[in-house]
């Protein structure tokens, strides 16, 4: 048996500022039929600034969804067409005034599989130069600097709920981890 479902139609009920919303008709590899209820997405990008002395560039917001300030890593939405790497270097600036000497793709992260289509780009920034930052005209924030090994406290005891902050702390301080020790072997 194949897990794949087919489409049969699709009819868009929401066209917002920054998602759709789509009732879709599938088959079911069984052959019955179902309904799919899909936000779709235009992407995103998120980075993860770490410092020469191992402290990450974080970012204080209100999100209104939950009713609360969240402590994330700088992210965006990506532009009709936008190039992820050309996002990133833009929403760091903005957010956090921080560009990067080194920017790395750490992957893509799939936010909210069951309804959501987001992708969001995940990177690393290192070799950091730090200016004012920009945000945007409704981006209220507020740039906080915390050890990479303080976050993953924070991580691994729930006081960091947003998911994309959560995966690049525990991916950044791994593959950091993993090249601070390579170089110790090779001295």
């Amino acid at each position: 048996m194949t897990l794949y479902e087919k489409k049969l139609s699709s009819e868009q009920i929401f066209d917002g500022k920054v998602v759709k919303l789509f009732v879709d008709k599938v088959e079911l590899p069984d052959g019955k039929e179902a309904i799919r209820e899909i936000v779709r997405h235009p992407g995103a990008v998120c980075v993860i600034p770490v410092t020469d002395e191992g402290d990450v560039i974080m970012v204080k917001q209100y999100r209104y969804a939950f009713e609360t300030v969240m402590l994330e890593i700088p992210a965006g939405k990506l532009e009709p067409g936008e190039n992820p790497l050309e996002a990133v270097k833009r929403e760091l600036e903005e957010e956090s005034g921080v560009v990067a000497g080194k920017i790395e793709y750490m992957g893509e992260i799939f936010t909210t599989v069951a309804i959501f289509d987001e992708k969001i780009h995940a990177y690393l920034a290192t070799e950091l130069v730090f200016n004012n930052a920009h945000p945007d005209e409704d981006e209220f924030l507020e740039v906080e600097k915390i050890p990479l090994k303080k976050l993953v406290e924070m991580v691994m005891n729930g006081e960091i709920r947003d998911s994309k902050t959560q995966i690049c702390i525990l991916k950044a301080d791994k593959l950091l981890s993993q090249r601070k020790s390579n170089q110790e072997v090779i001295l």
